[in-house]
């Protein structure tokens, strides 16, 4: 079954706010003792900057921070299918790993640096630079696993 370039990007999406979410949240503990604080920070567009200083799991956090992040995921995913699909309909994983990286990358760099503050996603409040490179390489792993998902049952071209 081959899947439209909808699905794949729902599905690159999908991973891709996984794994991310695992990183925010494994790093958020060691750095911050808390799992969900990186996560509840991305809810500062509903709920304004005390959002980045909720620690504990909660409806009105830590739910709309996962689906505002991974909204941005599918957007992310979008233009990483539009853009890579080329590269990534060839099945050969260094491609998809390098256009993965390069899709995250570009993420980070619109996310930081073209960005006003006020529309950044928000975990940055709760977590070091470095911690922001291991959600951002959750992230791309994420994206290049939902193009291998999604394109295994494709023949190659």
């Amino acid at each position: 079954m081959e899947y439209s370039a909808l699905q794949r990007t729902l599905i690159s999406g999908a991973t891709s706010s996984i794994l991310s979410t695992v990183a925010m949240a494994l790093i958020g503990k060691q750095e911050t003792g808390s799992a969900f604080g990186p996560t509840n920070a991305v809810s500062h567009y509903v709920h304004g900057q005390k959002a980045g200083y909720r620690d504990r799991f909660s409806l009105r956090y830590t739910v709309p921070g996962y689906l505002i992040h991974h909204a941005s995921a599918t957007f992310w995913s979008f233009v990483f299918e539009r853009l890579m699909g080329g590269v990534l309909d060839g099945k050969n994983p260094t491609g998809i790993v390098a256009a993965s990286a390069a899709t995250s990358a570009f993420a980070a760099f619109t996310d930081y640096k073209l960005t006003p503050k006020s529309l950044r996603p928000g975990y940055e409040k709760r977590l070091s630079r470095n911690a922001l490179g291991v959600v951002y390489g959750g992230f791309a792993i994420g994206l290049a696993v939902g193009a291998i998902m999604s394109r295994r049952n494709d023949a190659p071209r």
